[in-house]
């Protein structure tokens, strides 16, 4: 997540703090006890779906952590630009293999048990299969929903596919990548989070926020009031 908050720095003029939610340190609710001393931060979600963690918990820390004029920020669930990032893994990871193109795509997400939360991994394997016409393109997940990553694999095996891609729809490495890792597939590609689009991403979605409450003002002109706005994101 260095990397992104890096990009996000340099391309919003802001100071992104991190939160997490498992049991890396610092907790999210440490990083909005520290820094939203003026109400002023905006917690931006680092989450793909829209699950028990985004609808839940972030909302729940931040109620009881985030000062008066604290925001919540909408995920990264669903967006164009995860599409362009998942894309251009994949072109990179074909590139890179003596192989070349796959015949059939694995769209793998970490998956999530709750109403709408495997959403938006439904949407990035829709869009991603009309930039790859001709190339069946399957979601599955790493936990909580059905069907599996093996699950999938062999159901396109079955179908006469041989050179599958895993495009890993998931930000950073962990858990689920080294379990996609040991999968039987020509490749997996890299996690997100450092690839430029998910940074505009997460800039578009702080922008949004602050845009509502100062309307008209740009995120470089809000920043003198009673110190810079803060980013604070959640990594689940």
């Amino acid at each position: 997540m260095g990397r992104l908050c890096d990009t996000v720095r340099a391309r919003s003029g802001e100071r992104p703090v991190v939160g997490h939610l498992d049991h890396q340190l610092p907790s999210l609710a440490d990083a909005l006890s520290r820094t939203d001393t003026d109400g002023g931060s905006v917690v931006v979600p680092l989450l793909l779906g829209d699950g028990y963690h985004r609808t839940v918990d972030i909302p729940a820390v931040v109620a009881e952590y985030g000062g008066a004029g604290c925001r919540l920020a909408g995920s990264l669930s669903g967006a164009a630009e995860i599409d362009t990032a998942l894309a251009e893994r994949l072109g990179a990871a074909e590139a890179a293999d003596e192989g070349g193109p796959v015949d059939a795509i694995v769209c793998a997400a970490a998956g999530s048990s709750r109403p709408g939360g495997n959403d938006g991994a439904l949407l990035a394997a829709r869009r991603l299969a009309i930039r790859r016409p001709g190339t069946p393109v399957v979601t599955a997940y790493c936990s909580a929903a059905e069907p599996t990553v093996p699950e999938a694999l062999a159901g396109l095996r079955a179908e006469g596919h041989r050179r599958i891609g895993i495009v890993a729809h998931l930000l950073a490495p962990g858990r689920f990548t080294r379990a996609l890792d040991t999968a039987e597939a020509a490749f997996v590609t890299a996690p997100l989070a450092d690839h430029p689009a998910v940074a505009d991403l997460v800039v578009r979605r702080y922008r949004e926020v602050t845009d509502v409450r100062d309307p008209g003002a740009s995120v470089a002109r809000g920043r003198g009031r009673a110190g810079a706005r803060r980013f604070a994101h959640a990594a689940a």
